[in-house]
């Protein structure tokens, strides 16, 4: 399971030209499932996440975690993340997990995210066409992967 992370200052989803969702201060979370990945990735990857350390604290120093904030997250489904560039000019995904493993894994990981942060995690709509605007606040993106602990 690998996890792009963005510090934000607002980012929101858009499908269809409607808003589905928005957030302000906080995170956006890229997810990407792969064909090996089950809960553990989802727990490894959701426990790193609430508690890392992205935001400044008054000294103007990365010391405080999303939940020390008191901040949103939105999590966004993208297979894209595991794709191969090996061969050719076009992407393979054959590592990227089919929709049926990887949305009940997608649901695990906000439900994960969700009791450790004690907030109702916003979301986009899995396998839609959707249009993600943010603020990057920093800017500050970490990537993470359950399979490499990185």
């Amino acid at each position: 399971m690998r996890a792009v992370i963005q510090r934000v200052s607002e980012a929101s989803v858009t499908v269809n030209d409607i808003c589905h969702t928005d957030i302000k201060k906080g995170l956006v979370v890229l997810l990407g499932i792969e064909n090996e990945d089950d809960i553990e990735d989802c727990e490894y990857l959701s426990a790193k996440i609430a508690s890392m350390r992205v935001f400044s604290d008054n000294a103007g120093k990365m010391n405080l975690s999303v939940t020390d904030i008191d901040g949103e997250i939105l999590v966004i489904s993208q297979f894209t993340l595991h794709a191969s560039t090996k061969k050719g000019k076009r992407p393979s995904f054959l590592k990227s997990a089919h929709p049926d493993k990887a949305m009940p894994l997608y649901n695990s990981f906000i439900a994960a995210l969700s009791r450790l942060t004690e907030k109702k995690i916003k979301s986009g709509i899995f396998g839609a066409m959707m249009n993600v605007s943010l603020v990057n606040s920093g800017p500050v993106t970490i990537i993470l992967d359950s399979k490499s602990k990185e």
